[in-house]
């Protein structure tokens, strides 16, 4: 890793591997959740393909798909310091917020799909009442999510307050 600090450096890696095997249980594919937690197991939150293929060790070819999944979810994103030819992988400020507005827009495509569901399948029919009680939760789910969302920003507004007091924080 390029962090400077002197730390366990197997137990970092034992960490990755946790951490990464969560997110693959949780549907992630195993090579981007390898490479999302390497990311957020660094200080700098930011490595290079050629870093993250030696911490992983892997290939090349294998991070470039791996960051390119994440890039997609809004996980990850690519830059490159000026002047500089190499890009480099950094994982997003507020990461999880940002994976909870994703989710957002995605239960916003279940909630017509479902919409559709109980007109195709009829209201009074076993179906038709299964699909309604789903759309019921994500009207729900989709009616709650920005107030969770506010709450979290202001809490996390205060938790940084509380590390670092006199910091002036916009976000």
């Amino acid at each position: 890793m390029t962090d400077s600090t002197k730390r366990d450096q197997q137990a970092i890696l034992r960490f990755i591997e946790r951490f990464a095997s969560i997110l693959a249980d949780a549907g992630m594919p195993r090579m981007p959740a390898r490479v999302f937690a390497a990311l957020f197991a660094t200080d700098s939150g930011r490595l290079t393909a050629a870093e993250l293929a030696g911490v992983l060790g892997v290939s090349p070819a294998a991070i470039s798909g791996a960051v390119r999944y994440l890039i997609q979810l809004n996980l990850a994103a690519r830059e490159r310091e000026p002047g500089s030819r190499r890009d480099q992988f950094r994982i997003l400020d507020d990461v999880w917020y940002e994976a909870e507005l994703r989710r957002d827009q995605m239960i916003s495509q279940w909630e017509g799909a479902a919409r559709e569901g109980v007109e195709a399948l009829g209201e009074g029919t076993p179906a038709g009442e299964r699909i309604a009680e789903t759309l019921a939760y994500f009207e729900f789910v989709q009616q709650e999510l920005p107030q969770v969302l506010n709450r979290w920003r202001a809490h996390r507004a205060h938790l940084r307050a509380a590390r670092n007091p006199g910091a002036n924080d916009p976000g």
